[in-house]
């Protein structure tokens, strides 16, 4: 097994930290009480109360994933690409979620959709990452 170069791990590191702060969100939003959803806007209360329980749960797969993913990837555990697959299938079945609520997600924010566009492009650059660490022979 190679040693991988520095820019892996600082690579890795930081991808793990993001996907932390998705499993953050994460907790949070399943810890939103209806008092707290009462005080949101309209729009927002709209997101939450139409969104699908499969979109909460490819979510979960999305964050949850890519953090066991990136995990896995600091440990040089070849395993990290099915994770960062899964997780980026989480990613694209929230998406469309999203996307079927479309008019209340503009009307919620602006910045949504551009932020999910970013977890979107993250989540597509981890697998290749892992892909590349495999073929380097990183990983066990």
């Amino acid at each position: 097994m190679n040693k991988p170069p520095t820019w892996f791990y600082v690579v890795a590191a930081l991808a793990l930290l993001w996907n932390l702060a998705g499993c953050t969100a994460f907790v949070a939003d399943l810890q939103l009480t209806p008092e707290d959803l009462a005080r949101l806007p309209e729009a927002q209360q709209a997101l939450y109360r139409e969104r699908p329980l499969w979109a909460l749960v490819a979510t979960g797969i999305a964050v949850i994933g890519g953090a066991l993913g990136c995990i896995c990837l600091l440990l040089r555990k070849r395993w990290a690409t099915g994770l960062l697959i899964a997780s980026l299938l989480g990613v694209l079945a929230q998406d469309v979620g999203l996307f079927v609520m479309m008019d209340h997600l503009k009307a919620a924010s602006g910045v949504a959709p551009l932020l999910q566009g970013v977890v979107l492009l993250v989540a597509i650059g981890l697998v290749p990452l892992a892909g590349y660490a495999n073929a380097r022979g990183w990983t066990t």
